[in-house]
């Protein structure tokens, strides 16, 4: 982080850091007890591993689970968080996997470097206006051919939200619902095929339905 960087993302870190606890016990393997999730992030591993061995990266990676089970599908993957303190738990509870603080806004990796991107609900902290660069990022990174899946809280519009507290905590953190159309619309216009999207109901104690977007760079 320096002066430059936009005060989004020194919020998010903050309040990612302020909470990394609590958070993480809650949110430890949230696919555990999802299994049509679950058979999305597999579908994804195969479609990756038909491209290239290239290496894929877990954007948002957290408490590292989904790092976790990439790897277990036979991905060569790695974390990326923009919290220090998620970085350091996910490294202390997946010695075995790389993890690294940084933004999927800006990342750090050579043109046409992964073979795929999974973001699962992450880009949902990422402002109206800089999701179009964070998904012209994603095209540059990804070699032709590559994959993305997303995952992001729905509804039937877009919306907003900043959240002050969560677990105890004072947070500055903004949410943004979009509708899969929107995410779509940016892909696209980011050059990012669009091949399936999935949208389901809320499950147990979430409150809005999900949604699964698969992009693909053209080959």
């Amino acid at each position: 982080m320096n002066p430059e960087t936009p005060d989004f993302l020194h919020a998010t870190r903050t309040s990612y850091d302020a909470i990394v606890g609590p958070y993480s016990d809650r949110h430890a393997d949230h696919l555990a007890d999802l299994p049509l999730d679950r058979s999305l992030l597999t579908g994804f591993a195969e479609l990756v591993q038909a491209t290239a061995p290239h290496p894929v990266a877990d954007l948002g990676s957290g408490p590292g689970a989904v790092t976790a089970r990439l790897h277990a599908l036979g991905l060569p993957v790695f974390g990326i968080d923009i919290s220090p303190r998620m970085v350091s738990l996910a490294t202390r509870t997946y010695p075995e996997l790389r993890f690294h603080v940084g933004s999927m806004t800006s990342l750090d990796l050579p043109d046409e470097t992964l073979g795929g991107i999974a973001a699962l609900y992450s880009v949902i902290h990422i402002p109206d206006d800089h999701l179009p660069t964070t998904f012209a990022e994603f095209h540059r990174v990804l070699i032709p051919g590559g994959h993305v899946l997303l995952a992001f809280q729905t509804g039937d519009d877009d919306g907003h939200e900043r959240l002050t507290e969560r677990f105890g905590q004072e947070i500055a953190l903004d949410y943004y619902w979009r509708t899969p159309d929107t995410v779509s619309d940016q892909l696209a216009k980011a050059g990012l095929d669009i091949r399936a999207r999935v949208v389901r109901e809320p499950h147990e104690d979430e409150t809005r339905p999900r949604a699964f977007l698969l992009a693909r760079r053209p080959a």
